[in-house]
């Protein structure tokens, strides 16, 4: 066993909180540096099921993509799900520790995965941080090596997420050269995308505003769902503390699930 601020250490060196968005909580969230730690839990979520197979299968340690808590509480008690879930935790002696946006613009991190994924080459984030000398920051964009249509790299996405479907915005056909990328919400960074020229932005979920917004702007959109467009991370992220510390038990969750589905 070791101490959970070992574990810290390292996340923190993986994905620097100076890349976190500045209204996100990452960071140790729940527990104490000094507790020791044998198991380990990746998720993407924290949700009641998620919590019930942490104190079920003994985990010291969760550690979840999006952060819980998120949002500042002024109580926590039962009455409520977030409180209710933490002190399930609290009282399971699991400590809770999210990367969330530091882990999205990390060097190693989603985005950077993503476009690996897909064979951009030249690949730059959409939005360098201004105080990292360092070519990090937020989303990635880059160059695909053979140019191909919207429907076609959409298929390309499909198989190596393992998807049934996804959203497309804009014509199937047009031919796309420059890809930007921005797991999860990633609406927002479509200015950025246009900026670098790039004809798509490939994200998990937009909102309808933004969609037109593409459009008028003749961009496409490939909207994979938010859940898809991040989960893969949750194994990496598993397999790479297995890697690091090979002391101890470490697994992706098996109960954190897409709420979204397909009727």
């Amino acid at each position: 066993m070791m101490p959970l601020g070992e574990v810290c250490r390292f996340l923190e060196a993986l994905a620097p909180p100076v890349l976190a968005a500045s209204w996100d909580n990452v960071g140790l969230l729940v527990g104490d540096h000094t507790q020791p730690v044998q198991r380990v839990m990746t998720c993407l979520t924290i949700t009641p099921p998620v919590v019930e197979e942490a104190i079920a299968h003994s985990a010291d340690l969760v550690v979840t993509h999006h952060p819980l808590p998120f949002q500042p509480l002024r109580r926590i008690t039962a009455d409520e799900p977030v409180g209710q879930m933490l002190l399930d935790l609290i009282r399971g002696g699991v400590g809770v520790y999210s990367p969330h946006t530091a882990l999205d613009s990390a060097a190693e991190g989603i985005n950077q995965q993503w476009a690996e994924a897909l064979g951009l080459t030249q690949i730059a984030p959409l939005e360098p941080h201004a105080r990292l000398p360092l070519p990090l920051g937020t989303g990635r964009w880059g160059l695909l090596p053979d140019p191909c249509s919207l429907r076609q790299l959409g298929q390309r996405i499909k198989a190596w997420l393992g998807l049934d479907h996804l959203h497309l915005v804009g014509d199937a056909q047009q031919v796309l050269s420059r890809v930007a990328i921005a797991c999860g919400s990633g609406g927002s960074l479509l200015n950025a995308a246009a900026a670098h020229g790039c004809q798509v932005l490939v994200t998990g979920e937009a909102r309808l505003h933004t969609c037109y917004e593409a459009l008028a702007r003749r961009m496409t959109l490939i909207l994979t769902g938010h859940y898809a467009s991040e989960r893969f991370a949750v194994q990496w992220l598993a397999d790479r503390l297995a890697r690091e510390f090979p002391s101890l038990t470490v697994w992706a969750s098996l109960r954190d699930r897409d709420p979204l589905t397909w009727l």
